[in-house]
């Protein structure tokens, strides 16, 4: 008898309903705070979501898609020719769409012309000139879409600008319907949110750096 080990009496109590209620409390509290304090930095400092209104970005990003964009990359590195970008529109920008300058709007368009460079446009036809190519170079540009039924004005566009220190030219790719640089000019660096990261909805188009090109012969 000796071997035989005495069971315990093990018992649990039942809490009651309102302490059941006060820990149900606490731990979705706990839970709720526990999601700002991840959440938040990230959605403030590295990436936040934002949806394609318009059609200026057609067909790399259509009207309703929803994109992730990178807020932290270009902490650490300058933006490069051909990446999406998102930005708060320029004072000009909001003149044109008769936005009051108080309202920040986000506009979302292709960076063509680095800093120190001139961009020279010539209806649908691009030239940049750099140190590299100081008598200038067409570039190549297979993101593109245009409409040629539809009549545009900026099918006859003659414009010729140079960026200066932390100043970019940025186009739609839909460039027969885009509201960009060709019209209220340059876009300063401070205005950089981020670049388009991944493409989260249409759930068929999911993607990652799907805007990104990087291709240019320049």
């Amino acid at each position: 008898m000796d071997d035989i080990k005495k069971e315990e009496n093990v018992v649990t109590k039942i809490p009651t309903k309102s302490q059941s209620i006060k820990d149900f409390i606490k731990e979705t509290l706990y839970i709720v705070v526990l999601s700002l304090v991840i959440v938040l930095p990230i959605r403030t400092f590295v990436a936040q979501p934002y949806i394609v209104s318009g059609a200026s970005m057609d067909n790399t990003y259509q009207d309703g898609n929803y994109l992730i964009v990178d807020e932290i990359s270009y902490r650490f590195q300058e933006p490069k020719r051909g990446e999406v970008i998102v930005f708060k529109t320029p004072p000009k920008g909001l003149e044109l769409q008769n936005v009051s300058l108080t309202k920040t709007i986000y506009y979302i368009k292709r960076i063509i012309g680095l800093p120190g460079e001139t961009v020279e446009i010539n209806g649908d036809q691009v030239k940049i000139f750099n140190k590299e190519n100081p008598d200038g170079k067409i570039i190549t540009e297979p993101y593109i879409h245009i409409d040629k039924l539809i009549p545009s004005s900026f099918s006859n566009m003659k414009l010729k600008t140079t960026l200066g220190a932390g100043e970019y030219f940025v186009m739609g790719d839909n460039r027969h319907n885009s509201s960009d640089s060709r019209l209220w000019g340059i876009m300063p660096r401070a205005n950089i949110v981020g670049k388009t990261l991944f493409r989260l909805f249409p759930f068929n188009e999911i993607s990652i750096n799907t805007g990104d090109y990087n291709e240019y012969e320049i």
